[in-house]
């Protein structure tokens, strides 16, 4: 059995969350950070000495991973050939190169709004700092609407890996910029990802 130790509101533990339910592997969930708590505990440092979510822990083998686009590859490796591990090696570089954009570029774009909006007004914020990040934020979801100009998905003509960690900020993307320009196929991108029943359930509405 598989045990994902994360939270269902963390916008890493959501994209490990939602590849098994597309991969259709069980697991069980041990609710941790946030609100829960638990990451300074001696039990989880010993699996995650980086004491963040998401961490995934096989109990049948022992194997413990973290690092959150790291869980997702593995899952896909070990669970998603023919589905959600593109089929060549070409398409599975271009889905690795879209998951390390997210990771290096994106998540530092965006971040600074992300936590603006959860403070909402409770505690100081710098003003023109969180209009560079909305500016940078913009652009950079800019350069995914051009991308997805020639492709249906990130990683060609199929949904897959390469989808989630983007999926996923893609969706706080719309609440964090709700005036931002018209990204025509980038909304058509996010309608194909509403389409699927693992990205409603653990992306677009996720429990506490």
């Amino acid at each position: 059995m598989i045990r994902i130790w994360g939270r269902a509101s963390s916008s890493n533990a959501q994209k490990v969350f939602w590849c098994l339910a597309e991969l259709g592997v069980d697991y069980e969930r041990v609710d941790t950070g946030g609100k829960f708590g638990g990451l300074d505990a001696p039990q989880y440092l010993a699996l995650n000495p980086n004491g963040r979510v998401p961490t995934l822990e096989d109990r049948g083998t022992g194997f413990v991973l973290w690092e959150s686009n790291a869980i997702v590859r593995y899952l896909c490796a070990r669970h998603g050939q023919g589905s959600l591990l593109p089929g060549t090696p070409e398409r599975q570089a271009q889905a690795d190169m879209w998951m390390e954009w997210q990771q290096t570029t994106l998540r530092s774009a965006i971040l600074p709004l992300f936590r603006s909006f959860m403070r909402r007004g409770n505690g100081a914020t710098d003003a023109a700092a969180i209009e560079a990040a909305r500016e940078d934020t913009i652009a950079l979801f800019g350069l995914i609407d051009r991308h997805l100009a020639q492709h249906a998905y990130m990683a060609g003509d199929a949904f897959s890996m390469g989808d989630i960690p983007l999926g996923v900020w893609a969706y706080r993307y719309t609440l964090l910029v709700p005036d931002g320009p018209d990204f025509p196929n980038l909304a058509r991108w996010r309608r194909l990802l509403e389409e699927r029943s693992a990205y409603r359930e653990h992306v677009m509405l996720p429990p506490e």
